[in-house]
């Protein structure tokens, strides 16, 4: 793929990073920020969208409703009580959850409010049992430096995380309770951010200062990146969920040249001369076709009662085919439109016929039926008639934005760095107060609690990574470049005087880099991971050297302990005097070597010595007994 030039393009790229707080308890209640395994008691319920204050429907809480489902709820005891069965008026906002943002405002240099006010956000996708979540702004204002210039902050605030979504079955959703109410903080960028590798930067850059205040959870779900994204002449696109830094980029990337790509698709509809009242087409019940169809998907809809609708998109023709992400086409935007309004399956269109067992013959009838001539494409769906209708009518509406540009919508990330169609975009009408919450005023008692939270400058940390630590400075500046900047200060702090700082900074840059260049699936190592390993080196039972390969172990068997890996591996650290038998034989069978070498047989010995005992001895001692041994070798002949 080609790459695109963004400050052509116009690229506007703004951040919103939520992240769980490690608090003593949730943000409306008493209960305590863990997750559980326990299901606890179960309730079901149904959601419906309300007006707002000026009677409107927010149109994303109505696209919701329309989907018809329904809510079961575990409500686990140890970690959820009758405020997230919303059987309980809330209790006061938490006040730690407040001070740490206070915190992070201070280090973003934000202004804080003069009083917090809880506000309501309709949410009724049934992640949270009250239809809408509870959030506040405790700091406006700010900026971040970043070497392409400074990225203003907008708001930060505090506000409940959802349920946690245990699985689908049918049009019933199951959630656990254990998450709701734990709290988030949510800073939001302004539109400052111009290239892919510049958001992934700022992101890290928040996600270090965020980990700092030393008050942050940490592991996979706990910290989420939103993006909002546009290039000139498209819209503002928000795509939720991304779970995992090192995607930031390419979820740019890809959202860039899909706007583009649209905007290209809808320069040549206009070329062809299409416009929006040609795409009033009938929806047409073509059954009869497919009555001998080999196409085992439309078989199978036609054995449950199903029918096969179709729909004629004049003009269309090679643009449902043409690719706007990699691996996705236009035809694959229209088939999530589909999925989502219609709750099919998904849809055939012309440009991928005949295929799946669709015949041409009957692409020809179908062409018959729907009156679409060589410049029309068409697309079909099979499946219970309202629902293929259903489907068939939003493919509609999504080609006339085709004529537009670009929706305006709510995608979600997939695990490539593509996206896919989520929900339309929310609008201003799902905001109302919250009745049931007292103000907070932002008093000097409550800037002072969060004094201990505000995170070290940057040139303070690096000054004693480098004169108390010992780090150089190029290591000093890799270590705060990183993500696990607080997991380094950590391990210092609990195993720095066992283990050199130098060898756990060298595990957080290098040794991780290095793993993901071998494939090793670092996506699956937590921090806890990391840390056992440093633990294992500051106990003596396994040396420096056996990080990397527990390392990778444990990426690929993440269950498993640090010791289990170490053992598995055979890299128990062997006695002093284990290592001089090992060295010893080693030596005796390069005799002729070292003869003729002499003492420039070190590097020779010492690599043959390490192929054996690597992970498994300290380096410095086989150095030194490999040294002695090949002296005392010279010094008998």
């Amino acid at each position: 793929m080609a790459s695109l030039d963004y400050e052509k393009l116009g690229l506007m790229v703004g951040l919103e990073i939520h992240q769980q707080l490690d608090t003593s308890r949730k943000l409306f209640c008493r209960c305590p920020t863990r997750m559980v395994d326990e299901e606890g008691g179960v309730f079901e319920r149904t959601l419906r969208p309300t007006q707002s204050e000026l009677g409107e429907v927010d149109v994303a809480a109505y696209f919701e409703w329309r989907r018809r489902r329904r809510y079961r709820y575990q409500s686990p005891t140890p970690s959820s009580c009758l405020v997230e069965d919303d059987e309980e008026p809330p209790h006061e906002i938490s006040r730690e959850a407040v001070a740490i943002a206070l915190a992070v405002a201070k280090a973003l240099g934000a202004r804080p409010v003069d009083e917090i006010h809880v506000m309501r956000k309709i949410v009724i996708d049934g992640s949270n049992t009250t239809g809408f979540q509870r959030t506040a702004i405790v700091a406006m204002g700010g900026s971040l430096d970043d070497e392409d210039g400074k990225v203003r902050i907008q708001t930060i605030c505090v506000e409940e995380d959802a349920a946690r979504k245990i699985e689908e079955k049918g049009r019933t959703v199951v959630y656990r309770l254990d998450r709701l109410g734990i709290p988030l903080i949510e800073i939001a960028t302004g539109p400052d951010i111009h290239t892919p590798e510049q958001a992934q930067r700022v992101a890290l850059k928040i996600g270090q200062i965020l980990r700092l205040t030393g008050k942050a959870k940490r592991g996979l779900g706990t910290i989420r990146q939103d993006l909002n994204v546009s290039i000139r002449g498209g819209t503002k696109t928000e795509i939720k969920g991304v779970q995992k830094l090192e995607l930031i980029a390419k979820v740019v990337e890809y959202e860039a040249l899909r706007q583009l790509r649209l905007l290209e698709i809808r320069d040549e509809l206009r070329r062809r001369g299409v416009a929006e009242d040609m795409l009033d087409t009938p929806i047409v019940d073509l059954t009869k076709i497919f009555r001998e169809t080999k196409s085992r998907v439309i078989r199978r809809a036609l054995s449950s009662g199903g029918r096969v609708l179709g729909l004629k998109l004049p003009g269309f023709a090679g643009l449902l085919g043409r690719e706007v992400q990699p691996g996705r086409r236009f035809g694959t935007e229209l088939a999530d439109y589909a999925r989502f309004w219609g709750g099919v399956g998904g849809l055939f269109h012309s440009d991928e016929l005949p295929a799946y067992g669709i015949t041409g013959e009957e692409v020809a009838r179908v062409r018959e039926a729907l009156g679409a001539g060589e410049g029309d494409a068409f697309v079909l769906v099979a499946d219970r008639e309202e629902k293929a209708r259903e489907a068939l009518k939003a493919v509609l509406e999504r080609a006339r934005w085709a004529l537009r540009g670009i929706p305006p919508e709510t995608r979600a990330a997939n695990p490539d760095g593509t996206t896919r169609y989520m929900r339309p975009q929310p609008g201003a009408a799902r905001m109302y107060p919250e009745t049931d919450t007292p103000p907070l005023e932002v008093d000097e008692n409550l800037l002072k609690e969060a004094e201990k939270y505000v995170p070290e400058p940057p040139e303070v940390k690096l000054k004693r990574f480098t004169e108390e630590h010992g780090l150089s400075r190029d290591l000093a500046e890799q270590v705060l470049r990183d993500i696990r900047l607080d997991l380094y200060e950590h391990l210092v702090d609990r195993y720095g005087d066992k283990v050199p700082p130098t060898v756990i900074a060298s595990t957080i840059t290098s040794t991780l880099k290095a793993l993901r260049g071998e494939g090793v699936p670092l996506e699956n190592l937590e921090d806890h991971h990391i840390e056992d390993a440093i633990a294992l080196v500051a106990k003596g039972a396994v040396a420096k050297e056996a990080i990397p390969e527990i390392l990778a172990y444990l990426a690929k068997n993440p269950e498993a302990k640090a010791e289990e890996a170490a053992e598995k591996l055979g890299l128990t650290k062997l006695t002093p005097q284990q290592v001089e038998e090992i060295v010893s034989r080693i030596v005796e069978e390069n005799r002729q070597a070292i003869l003729e070498r002499g003492e420039r047989a070190m590097g020779l010995i010492m690599g043959r010595a390490m192929a054996v005992l690597r992970g498994k001895a300290d380096g410095k001692l086989v150095a030194r007994i490999v040294r002695e041994k090949i002296a005392e070798m010279l010094g008998k002949t």
